[in-house]
């Protein structure tokens, strides 16, 4: 297992400047996270042109993007120009939203086979985020959407399992799915407090992980909105320096 950290850390500031900020934290991998909603990056700025992305991302850094997040929805012929972009980066992991709570389930269906057949022409890697409020609250829905939809994937963030509708469930069978990760420490009524004041176990995170034979990223991803007045790149350098000493 290898460790990251999402651009999302430093989405109150340009996606070049957060760059920036991660390799002064001495991160080596980078999440790419875009929202719509957020003059941070947007995905159309992406769609538009994967060129001239690809031009803004090797002047801007040189660390190694490992995957893309999307916080929105996305139609598929923007999404089949995403995955452009991530093929021209070499990235082979790509997480969506999955739909809003009340959304048929068949609904749900339709629309993630559609784009999972385009990220599979590329050879990417499409999960579902596991998020309150969507679909994979609940981690027996999150499973049956895997199910339903052959080699999709889900990209577990604990954070919102042990801070959520569901805090008292056991999320162990998402694991067989799990194919990203996003971390952060949490408590049952916070989702977000400073790196060992919470309840996220990591070592048996790692432990339940590795009975999988994961072998890919753990992606920190801490919410700006949600920081007050924590020192950031204290929080950011003691996640990194935890995960790196479980995974080794």
């Amino acid at each position: 297992m290898f460790v990251a950290a999402s651009s999302r850390c430093f989405s109150d500031e340009s996606f070049e400047v957060s760059c920036e900020r991660l390799t002064d934290l001495e991160f080596d991998k980078i999440e790419i996270w875009m929202s719509e909603e957020s003059d941070h990056l947007k995905p159309s700025e992406v769609v538009t042109s994967p060129e001239e992305f690809y031009s803004r991302f090797r002047e801007t850094t040189r660390l190694t993007p490992i995957a893309f997040c999307l916080e929105n929805d996305i139609k598929p012929a923007e999404f089949k120009s995403l995955c452009k972009a991530a093929k021209m980066l070499r990235i082979a992991q790509i997480t969506i939203p999955a739909s809003p709570l009340g959304t048929p389930f068949n609904t749900e269906i339709d629309r993630l086979k559609a784009l999972l057949e385009i990220a599979s022409r590329d050879g990417i890697r499409l999960s579902i985020k596991t998020k309150t409020g969507q679909l994979t609250e609940d981690p027996r829905t999150a499973t049956e959407l895997c199910q339903s939809v052959k080699g999709l994937g889900l990209t577990l963030d604990p954070s919102y399992y042990t801070c959520g509708p569901f805090s008292n469930t056991s999320y162990d069978l998402v694991f067989p799915y799990v194919c990203h990760i996003h971390l952060r420490d949490s408590t049952t009524d916070q989702i977000q407090v400073p790196v060992g004041l919470g309840e996220i176990d990591y070592s048996r995170l790692i432990s339940m992980l590795e009975r999988q034979d994961y072998h890919q990223f753990l992606s920190v991803e801490l919410l700006p909105e949600l920081l007050k007045d924590t020192d950031r790149a204290l929080e950011l350098r003691k996640l990194r320096m935890l995960l790196e000493s479980v995974v080794i």
